[in-house]
Parts: structure tokens; sequence; C-alpha cells
């Protein structure tokens, strides 16, 4: 992480989802006792590898390796170029239809994945495809999905914990349920509101980190503009999860701000020109 705000913000969000997940141990440990103690934390160890395997195969299994000859030449140069720079070891390149432009970077840095649609590549000129590439480069140099699977993966274990422990204080029968997946869910938003707050933060880091690396911020300030217009009145083919990991994911209204991934684009291309 090379912004001193995101080291900051991650410092405060990372010990209160630190202390959520000691929360989730806890109540482990008094539903099954101390005995059980290896099981506890294999369970805590073991779900977000298990989300972030799930995670990967699903956001690229129906992405395509690219090639590294024909048209796809200069997008390996570029990415050979940038994560030399960089300092990162060169992730898988891969190409899909996702029915509007758009690129996605999923894995960890030393073996990560960066997918970008053939959308993207018949809109956008060759330096600011360059701008997109190297944003996600710096997601994968960040390990910003990671964080993002931890974060996710602490909200779905306090959201189970919520629902325990209310099925656990009343009668079990339907309306309870109902009741119980109500509060489970609640539980689980309010945990991502922090891990979303850090996503939206981590948008303006990785557009700071290609503009350092590029040179300029005009070319993904400019890219952004296209992938807006272009995203217009077409219908995404990639999924709600993969959407997340997307350098363009808009959303609207103020429910939806309040959870979205990433910050308006409009801000984004205003910091990118400032």
């Amino acid at each position: 992480m090379t912004d001193f705000g995101l080291k900051v913000r991650m410092a405060v969000v990372g010990s209160i989802l630190f202390a959520f997940y000691m929360l989730v141990g806890a109540f482990g440990l008094a539903m099954f006792g101390f005995g059980a103690w290896p099981f506890v934390l294999l369970g805590l160890l073991v779900l977000p590898v298990i989300q972030y395997k799930i995670g990967t195969w699903s956001a690229t299994r129906r992405a395509e390796p690219m090639p590294e000859d024909g048209q796809y030449q200069d997008i390996h140069r570029t990415v050979d170029s940038l994560c030399r720079d960089m300092g990162i070891k060169k992730p898988k390149l891969m190409v899909m239809d996702m029915g509007v432009p758009n690129a996605f970077a999923t894995g960890r840095k030393g073996n990560g994945v960066v997918v970008v649609s053939t959308e993207l590549i018949r809109l956008l000129q060759r330096d600011e495809l360059e701008g997109v590439i190297a944003h996600e480069l710096a997601h994968i140099k960040n390990r910003d999905v990671v964080a993002m699977v931890l974060g996710s993966s602490i909200a779905m274990m306090v959201g189970w914990v919520a629902y325990m422990v209310y099925m656990m204080g009343g009668e079990r029968n339907v309306g309870s349920f109902i009741v119980g997946m109500i509060i489970s869910n609640i539980a689980q938003m309010l945990v991502m509101v922090f891990v979303l707050a850090i996503s939206r933060y981590r948008e303006y880091v990785a557009d700071e980190d290609a503009r350092q690396y590029i040179g300029s911020g005009d070319p993904l300030a400019r890219a952004l503009e296209k992938i807006s217009q272009g995203a217009e009145g077409r219908e995404s083919q990639v999924d709600d999860s993969v959407s997340a990991l997307c350098i363009f994911n808009s959303e609207k209204g103020l429910l939806q701000t309040l959870f979205a991934t990433h910050p308006p684009t409009e801000k984004r291309i205003r910091k990118l020109r400032s």
C-alpha cells in the first residue's frame, strides 16, 4: 500500500473487523466448548480461503486466456512494462465478453488475474487502455481483492452469529426463521458498511497509483468517461459479485450509494485531472 491515508483507514477498519472476528471466535467457543478450539480456529481460517477460491473461479469461469500474439501483443507488452515498474509478477491475462466495456482484477500478489472485456479493447485508445490496466495491476499490488474477501467473510460470519443468537433465545418456527434471517442480513450489512467504505477509497488509491505509473491521470480519466458512456443503455453480463471487482460499477440512489463498491465516476475523473 503506497497511500498513507489507506494505511490509516485500513488500521481503523481492520481493528474493527478484527474485533468482529474475535467475537465470532468467542461465540464458537461458547457454543461448542473450549475443547473445540482447534475446530473453531480451523473454521475461522478455512471459510475465507474457500470464499476466495470460489470467488476467483466464479469471476473467471467465462473468460478465455489472452493470446500473446496477434491483436493482443500490445496489451502484453504494456503489462510487462507496468509490472516491471511496479515490481510485481505478471498476472495471467484473460479476455471476456461482458456486454459493456469493463475490466477487473482478481487473485493475489504473485498469483493475480486481469480480465479485460472485448468491448473495452474495441472502445479505448492505447494510452487509455494502459491507464485501465495500470489501475487493475495496482489492485493486485495493494492486495485489494484479498482484503475484500476477508472483510466479506467476517461480515458473513457475524451474520451467522446474529442468526444463531436469536434462534437460541426463542421458539423455532417459520416466523422465527424469517425474523432470524432478517437480523442476520442486517448484522451482515452493518459490517459491510465498513468494508465497502474501504473499497471505495481503494479505488481512489488505484487511480492515483495508475496515474503515477503511466505519468498522467488524463488517459485513465478519458477511459472512465468512455466506459461510463459506453455502459449506458447496455446490460452487463457479469455477476453482481464480479461487478464489485470491475473498474466501473455504477450505483444510483442513497441506499445503493451507501453500499456502493466504487465512488462516483465523476469524482474519480475530477481527482485524476486535478
